[in-house]
């Protein structure tokens, strides 16, 4: 609904709200304003990061920015970064990077302040794009993606602290936004944009363009759900078997959960959009399979060690320092063996301290 729309009658003004379009709901992040806020963003970058759902990479990827960037913008390098891999298989991301890198390179990375994932091999590869322009003084890199794919997140990562707002929400961005990350690389956050017009109802509501306290009537587009996750984690998620239809399925989950009307009638709608939003956040098992490959286990990754990565360093780095990768192993060999070695004087020190005080 759209609040607090002015209404005159007999010459008053008064405050209300009234159901907003179907066209005017379903087409977030298509706006004129959206698009021109993409535009600056491509137009100030030297690098181009998409990001994507590894839930549904190709359903989240913009094939009309990728042929924009080629023709319109060649000099400009485009990387793929796939976010929200802890949702996923391992063997399900692995066959994502091997067939998105046919095109663009790919990283895998998983964006929380707490225990990321992807973050020294995504610096590492900035710092090189940063070499690449040693004519610039500063290089910048742009975020774009789908709304709710994690770009601000991933800022926030890199940063090791929130400087970007964030929520599970689609439009939370609502302009571009600079953040410095070294001297030499800046980073620049972009609203989410929606470039494939072609998805239904369901499927934006499914990727989470759009907001689901704006929806009329969710109830009526549960049976994409339905289809798509397994019965198996349906029921395990909300402890009800046996449905027959998708309504049959609300009905069973508002009695579960006493999500009830008046006269002990189902509130069908609080129940889906309580499961949309489950679905967006990823309490739900979903993935589409990579092309090529065999499905394996469903179980999600534990260990996402499959990638070398390299921690990122705490200290930025200057103008006149250089990275040398190929001594960086020894170097952090040497480190550890030094921490090593610090442990086991540890105890030899105590029992000296003992055995002085024992002659004492």
């Amino acid at each position: 609904k759209q609040w607090y729309q002015r209404r005159v009658r007999g010459g008053e003004e008064e405050e209300g709200t009234r159901d907003a379009p179907n066209d005017y709901i379903f087409s977030a992040g298509q706006s004129k304003r959206i698009h021109a806020e993409l535009f600056k963003v491509i137009d100030s970058s030297d690098v181009v990061v998409q990001v994507l759902d590894a839930r549904d990479p190709m359903g989240t990827r913009s094939n009309y920015i990728e042929q924009y960037l080629k023709s319109e913008k060649a000099h400009k390098h485009l990387i793929f970064v796939l976010n929200k891999c802890d949702l996923v298989p391992t063997w399900v991301t692995k066959g994502w990077l091997v067939h998105l890198s046919c095109s663009h390179p790919t990283l895998a990375f998983h964006a929380t302040l707490k225990k990321s994932f992807g973050k020294g091999a995504l610096i590492n590869l900035l710092r090189q794009f940063a070499k690449l322009h040693a004519d610039k003084k500063q290089i910048s890199v742009g975020f774009i993606g789908y709304p709710n794919v994690g770009k601000s997140s991933i800022i926030n990562t890199l940063k090791d602290k929130k400087c970007c707002k964030v929520a599970p929400l689609a439009g939370e961005t609502k302009v571009w936004q600079y953040v410095s990350l070294f001297k030499r690389v800046n980073l620049i956050d972009c609203p989410g944009i929606v470039s494939n017009t072609s998805d239904s109802n369901a499927d934006m509501i499914m990727k989470g363009v759009v907001r689901l306290e704006m929806v009329p009537a969710p109830s009526a587009y549960i049976e994409p759900i339905i289809a798509r996750v397994k019965p198996k984690y349906l029921t395990q998620a909300y402890k009800v078997e046996g449905w027959t239809s998708g309504e049959d399925f609300l009905a069973k989950v508002c009695k579960r959960t006493g999500k009830l009307l008046k006269k002990g009638e189902p509130d069908l709608d609080a129940v889906a959009r309580m499961i949309f939003q489950d679905f967006q956040r990823g309490r739900l098992p979903y993935f589409n399979v990579p092309p090529g490959t065999k499905a394996e286990s469903e179980e999600m990754p534990t260990d996402m060690s499959f990638i070398d990565e390299a921690a990122p360093p705490d200290q930025e780095e200057d103008e006149g320092e250089k990275i040398d990768t190929a001594n960086a192993t020894p170097v952090a060999e040497a480190q550890q063996t030094a921490v090593v070695e610090q442990k086991d004087q540890e105890p030899l020190k105590k029992k000296r301290k003992l055995i002085r005080s024992g002659d004492d």
